[in-house]
């Protein structure tokens, strides 16, 4: 009885034995065709999706494309720089210590951080790339008086300067009203020039760095003024917009990013001063709670509640259905 049962599990082929690969059915296969046809697909399908989502490739803004196409928002932003009323005059940490910068709550984020980055604006963006200017008298002349000014003085000359920009028609420092600007309108004028010479992109560029690749002041320039602005929101990228950017002229840019640009839109963000800080704080939250959403009771029960998952691996469900 026993050498009989042993002979029947000898001859019974194994259940789950690995079957013989040269027992399937086989076909011809051309590789090369299989290859053309992916990369044809995969070539139209980049083609059509870059002409639906792509943007063109524009050139970046320098000084000198700035200067040629609004020369007078370049003499204004000389003359606010001077007279400490711009952007980054006023910015705070990291450039400066003029203001507390963004906050969260009670949380003074930049002001902890401290000035990492020390920029004055009326100097490091205006004054010490034009005393490198060589050959014009007027500007020296001009220089002289103004380092020879109390700040006070300086103050009341840029500003009055700045304000009669603002009056005249177009801003065009040609129309100005008579009276007492100083060494601005000479000091403005030389800027101008040097802007559309190209020598200011280099610099404010080179300026600290050997190798002028540092950025920093140029976009700060930049940023004071309005051209740049109206180039962002021509492309649908300003603040209070939803179009999202690598480079400029990107559109719609980065897709994924829309979660972090959205907020921006709504209040209380789109309303807030400290706009930055609070969409940094909101997405640190969504962060840890994504972390966190194993521990998290009734977020973590979400998969069951709404199976996605279960489309996307049905054979596996039908091969292992529930038990009861």
């Amino acid at each position: 009885m026993s050498t009989a049962t042993a002979t029947r599990a000898t001859n019974r082929s194994p259940r789950h034995g690995t079957p013989d690969s040269h027992d399937f059915a086989t076909r011809p296969y051309d590789l090369v065709k299989e290859f053309v046809v992916a990369f044809v697909v995969v070539a139209l399908l980049t083609v059509i999706l870059a002409a639906v989502f792509s943007s063109p490739d524009e050139k970046a803004i320098t000084m000198a494309d700035w200067a040629a196409k609004a020369p007078n928002d370049v003499v204004a932003t000389a003359a606010g720089e001077l007279a400490g009323t711009t952007t980054s005059a006023s910015y705070g940490p990291p450039y400066n210590t003029a203001g507390d910068g963004q906050s969260l709550g009670p949380l003074k984020l930049q002001k902890w951080a401290g000035v990492r980055i020390p920029v004055d604006s009326a100097n490091d963006l205006v004054l010490t790339p034009l005393s490198k200017v060589t050959g014009n008298a007027d500007l020296t002349t001009a220089l002289g008086t103004w380092n020879g000014a109390t700040a006070d003085q300086q103050n009341k000359w840029a500003s009055a300067y700045s304000d009669a920009l603002s009056k005249a028609p177009d801003g065009d420092p040609k129309q100005v009203a008579d009276g007492d600007y100083g060494p601005v309108p000479t000091i403005s004028a030389a800027f101008l020039t040097l802007a559309q010479t190209g020598g200011l992109e280099g610099a404010l560029t080179s300026s600290g760095n050997f190798y002028g690749i540092d950025q920093t002041r140029s976009l700060l320039l930049l940023s004071d003024g309005a051209y740049i602005e109206d180039q962002a929101r021509a492309r649908q990228l300003g603040g209070d917009q939803w179009g999202m950017m690598n480079e400029t002229g990107n559109y719609p840019g980065q897709p994924w990013m829309w979660l972090y640009t959205f907020w921006y839109q709504v209040p209380p963000f789109s309303t807030s001063d400290n706009a930055d800080a609070l969409v940094w704080g909101l997405m640190m939250l969504l962060t840890l709670g994504l972390l966190l959403l194993p521990f998290i009771p009734g977020l973590r029960s979400i998969p069951r509640w709404i199976p996605v998952h279960r489309i996307i691996w049905r054979d596996w469900y039908r091969e292992h259905p529930r038990r009861v």
